[in-house]
């Protein structure tokens, strides 16, 4: 096992779909990382200390570098290694990934926002909010009525960053989305769900304190 000292240092939060976007980009690299699983009310002073906006993921590297950025976090892992080829995509290009990723991320990010957590902003409508984000998902839908991923026939990077975004949105009223999303949409967010990426990213880990043993992620049977 590498020494906790030469591993990077992922802060991270099970639930939160950002943090999902760089598990995932991880795992699928197969560098091994110290995982520390925290919880959002009581973060550790030590994540704090190197990124003081306060949310995950935060990488932190063995030579001090501090990487903020679920997107960029997947990007410097799988610019090392990338076996599936999520950054080579079937058709198309990664900047075109990086458009519609930062396309949804700003449109449909802010009224997934709205919409699940209505009461934190004042005068918002879940249900008009609801019908806009629905409206921000056409583009994914237009392409996957083309293909059965966002970028060809395999999975991308653009399918992996945007699903935990497009699974929360359905998880607000799943008999809503599996009534009213199109067939496309839907049976592509199952199968993302249902994968074993997800399945072994989504794992439950004790809460990380201040001189526990090392976890590594991805976890060494899957190295």
């Amino acid at each position: 096992m590498p020494s906790s000292n030469t591993l990077p240092i992922l802060y991270s939060f099970r639930r939160c779909p950002y943090a999902m976007r760089g598990r995932m980009g991880l795992f699928a690299s197969g560098i091994p990382v110290e995982l520390r699983e925290i919880v959002l009310r009581d973060k550790p002073a030590h994540m704090l200390e190197i990124s003081p906006k306060g949310t995950v993921p935060v990488l932190l590297l063995p030579d001090g570098t501090v990487i903020e950025e679920s997107l960029d976090i997947m990007l410097w892992a799988l610019k090392q290694n990338d076996p599936q080829d999520w950054l080579s995509p079937e058709e198309e290009t990664l900047d075109d990934m990086l458009a519609l990723i930062g396309e949804l991320d700003g449109s449909f990010k802010h009224h997934l926002d709205r919409y699940k957590y209505s009461s934190r902003y004042e005068n918002a409508d879940e249900v008009v909010h609801r019908s806009m984000a629905m409206v921000a998902l056409a583009s994914l839908q237009a392409r996957l009525e083309l293909s059965p991923h966002l970028f060809g026939s395999r999975p991308s990077l653009a399918d992996i960053a945007l699903f935990p975004f497009v699974r929360q949105f359905a998880n607000t009223d799943r008999d809503w989305f599996d009534t009213n999303a199109p067939i496309a949409l839907r049976k592509w967010l199952v199968g993302h769900e249902t994968s074993e990426l997800f399945m072994s990213i989504f794992c439950k880990w004790p809460v990380w304190q201040e001189g526990d043993p090392v976890t590594l992620f991805p976890a060494p049977r899957h190295l």
